[in-house]
């Protein structure tokens, strides 16, 4: 080996590593990639910094746009309400069109966004046939997963293959719905697995318990009225800061016989009556430190919203960080969370586990769930908010629904134009997404929050370190090791090979920098053996969607965490047999789709 191909393999390992320790975010790694690349000398800078203006990554920035504007037009939310209906009250019927639905959804919108807006529904409908949504959620994130099989912008590996393909110029690259066949049959083939074998090893957490068992709320509701000597006379309840120096929630507050929330910008006064929730100790705390008078018939618990005194229209909820939020590692207390959002947070579910003291100082990551109580109105602010997911479902007041008509006619016309080759994919799916923000769809504030950029910056990161192993011959190096190891078992050997080892690449780093490196060492692959590049490149991007095995795959498995009440291990044990069962599926069906030998 050369000496740059020792330099592009150390790259390429140190970057796994970095990406596996988790202890940098995976678009950092990939810039510092982008940077190792050009400062050994191995690309120049035009051609590492040229992944900016790849034809995929402007793709994937403008398939995120198209999703947004599907989604705050409301499509997408009528879409999953309607079908969920049909599903009735038959637990199996339920799984099915959860799945379809989730794989359809995915094969025409990113399958993040989609998890997105079908997971309020499904928590909802599981509640209301008393069905544990960890029963669901798994399916629901799987079937997002191989749903992106279907269609070229379904996922990012897609993307990402078609256009590596099309720069080795004498390869033919992917057409748009080159991809349905056999992401049908994968998408199918997850159903059925779910359906016979998978639903059985899901677990069943927490399904008919209310939201304050599940969460193990243990706090006690009281009336408490101000003193003339309280040091909260003449504070707002926002000003007084209850929450994080006493640890208790005020919940409303009732001035003279007017019943108010607690973000009103009123005054308190001697004998304005406070309804606080807490725990006893931090109740007479507060009693005492804040000049408040303690009703004698405080000592009950319950749920809020059961109470006499307690508005009609407050609600609990659940509330998980969205995959574009900016917000984690951050504490309540930092974010400001209950003056900004005007919602109080009664527990936080971390590693599967309610945490009920202390709420303000407990830093929130992605997989927590937190259990909220706050307006139908403030709900459905905070579910605007991109930095967090409202799982229970509130009205779409703020949704454009007036725009859903132009919506479907924007996204049709860019699936005709792509279909029927008009325009390459990329400048097709950018004239969708600038046909969004121009007729109103999203605004451009809009339309920037909706892109995932830390993708963005991945893809574009790594893409030349894909350029780097090809120019330099690495990835024909690996792929010599491929068809040694595998070769003895033929063309069909190779293939198993390259779609394990794809599958467990992407258990640890992400699917889009999985699919960079495997594409080159995929094709090398195939012109060794003399067999054609495509069905060896298809398999690769299926088995880069394969993310069962752990929730921190993929996204959309981090989603689903909390709000699921999942373990570590509940993805490995349902995950495994389907990965088995996709290879199997792979082997015996995608020689028969894309012949290996032409």
């Amino acid at each position: 080996m050369t000496p740059e191909n020792w330099l592009v393999l150390a790259i390429l390992f140190a970057s796994i590593t970095l990406f596996v320790s988790d202890k940098f975010r995976v678009d950092f790694v990939a810039l510092l990639v982008l940077l190792a690349l050009i400062l050994t000398g191995l690309l120049e800078p035009a051609e590492a910094f040229a992944g900016f203006a790849s034809p995929a990554v402007i793709t994937v920035w403008a398939v995120f746009i198209i999703s947004g504007g599907i989604f705050q037009s409301g499509i997408a939310d009528k879409i999953a309400e309607k079908l969920l209906k049909s599903a009735g009250a038959d637990p199996l019927r339920l799984l099915v069109i959860i799945m379809l639905m989730a794989g359809v959804m995915s094969a025409f919108m990113n399958n993040i966004g989609a998890v997105a807006i079908l997971l309020p529904a499904v928590i909802t409908v599981c509640r209301q046939l008393r069905i544990s949504p960890s029963k669901m959620l798994i399916p629901l994130s799987f079937a997002a997963l191989l749903g992106g099989n279907m269609t070229l912008i379904g996922t990012p590996p897609n993307i990402l293959a078609t256009d590596i393909l099309r720069d080795y110029g004498q390869v033919e690259p992917f057409e748009f719905f080159d991809f349905l066949p056999m992401g049908i049959i994968i998408l199918i083939t997850g159903i059925i697995y779910m359906l016979l074998i998978g639903r059985h090893l899901l677990p069943e957490r927490d399904g008919d318990l209310p939201l304050s068992d599940k969460y193990h709320i243990r706090e006690y509701v009281t009336e408490m009225q101000v003193t003339s000597n309280s040091p909260l006379l003449n504070k707002q309840v926002t000003e007084t800061d209850l929450a994080h120096v006493y640890d208790v929630n005020v919940l409303s507050v009732r001035h003279k016989n007017e019943l108010i929330g607690p973000q009103t910008e009123h005054r308190l006064e001697v004998g304005d009556v406070l309804l606080i929730a807490g725990s006893p100790d931090n109740i007479l705390q507060v009693s005492k430190m804040a000049g408040l008078n303690l009703s004698s018939d405080w000592q009950h618990s319950g749920l809020v919203e059961k109470t006499a005194v307690a508005p009609a229209d407050l609600h609990l909820s659940e509330v998980v960080l969205s995959p574009r939020t900016r917000v984690e590692h951050q504490t309540l207390k930092e974010l400001g969370f209950r003056a900004r959002h005007g919602v109080s947070v009664l527990a936080i579910q971390h590693s599967n586990k309610s945490i009920t003291n202390q709420l303000g100082d407990v830093p929130i990551q992605s997989g927590d769930a937190l259990l909220v109580q706050g307006t139908t109105e403030r709900l459905t602010l905070l579910q605007e908010d991109p930095n967090y997911l409202v799982l229970n479902s509130v009205p779409q007041a703020l949704r454009r629904t007036e725009k859903a008509p132009l919506t479907i006619i924007i996204a049709i016309a860019v699936l005709v134009v792509i279909t029927l080759g008009w325009l390459d994919t990329s400048t097709a799916m950018l004239l969708g997404a600038v046909s969004m923000i121009g007729f109103g769809v999203l605004t451009m504030d809009e339309a920037y929050e909706s892109i995932d950029w830390k993708s963005v910056f991945l893809i574009a990161g790594m893409l030349p370190l894909g350029l780097a192993m090809e120019q330099t011959g690495t990835a024909k190096i690996i792929a010599d090791q491929i068809v040694s190891l595998f070769g003895t078992w033929g063309a069909l050997g190779i293939l198993a090979g390259i779609f394990v080892l794809t599958a467990l690449l992407t258990e640890v780093i992400s699917n889009a920098a999985a699919t960079v490196l495997m594409v080159p060492i995929a094709i090398d692959a195939a012109f060794q053996v003399g067999a054609a590049p495509q069905p060896f490149v298809m398999a690769m991007v299926i088995a880069a969607s394969t993310s069962f095995l752990m929730p921190i795959g993929h996204q959309v498995n981090v989603i689903i965490y909390g709000p699921g009440g999942y373990k570590f291990s509940d993805y490995t044990k349902v995950g495994v047999g389907l990965n088995l069962l996709l290879l199997i599926v792979v082997l015996i069906f995608l020689p028969l789709i894309w012949p290996l030998f032409p």
